[in-house]
């Protein structure tokens, strides 16, 4: 099964702990990150609302169409071709692996895919996830297929 993300959403899936804008963002947030370490999982990249904004388009604060959050999704997007070797384009699918999602993680916490989170108010809680080693995130590992 597929799931919509922005390429912002996957750096913030990084640190998701259970926090956000209301009630129904965390609800679906967690949801998105327990299928996805179920293991058989594609994500697909999107640049307009996606899976974990669902819940928040009919909210009159929803910002998912925001000129600003189309700017996070684009440096998000290029930090990620440029670790992940691939181009991370509207359609682009990925599987994310437990070796991949350390992979993700290392940069995060070194701050080498982090361009997108410039001014975004979320930046002191994610700097103190990426410096505990991401102790309390939603998203574990992803377990391997079940045959």
């Amino acid at each position: 099964m597929t799931i919509r993300l922005r390429p912002h959403h996957l750096l913030c899936m990084l640190t998701f702990a259970g926090k956000g804008y209301s009630p129904d963002f965390i609800a679906n947030f967690e949801r998105i990150t327990a299928r996805i370490a179920s293991g058989n999982q594609t994500i697909e990249i999107t640049f307009a609302p996606d899976d974990i904004c669902a819940p928040l388009l009919t909210d009159a604060s929803c910002h998912c169409r925001d000129a600003s959050v189309s700017e996070r999704d684009t440096l998000a997007a290029e930090s990620l071709a440029q670790l992940l070797q691939q181009p991370i384009e509207s359609g682009t699918q990925i599987t994310l692996t437990a070796a991949t999602l350390d992979r993700l993680r290392q940069a995060f916490r070194a701050g080498t895919i982090r361009r997108a989170c410039h001014g975004c108010q979320w930046v002191p809680l994610c700097d103190g996830i990426a410096a505990s080693n991401f102790i309390d995130t939603r998203l574990l590992a992803p377990h391997p297929p079940s045959d």
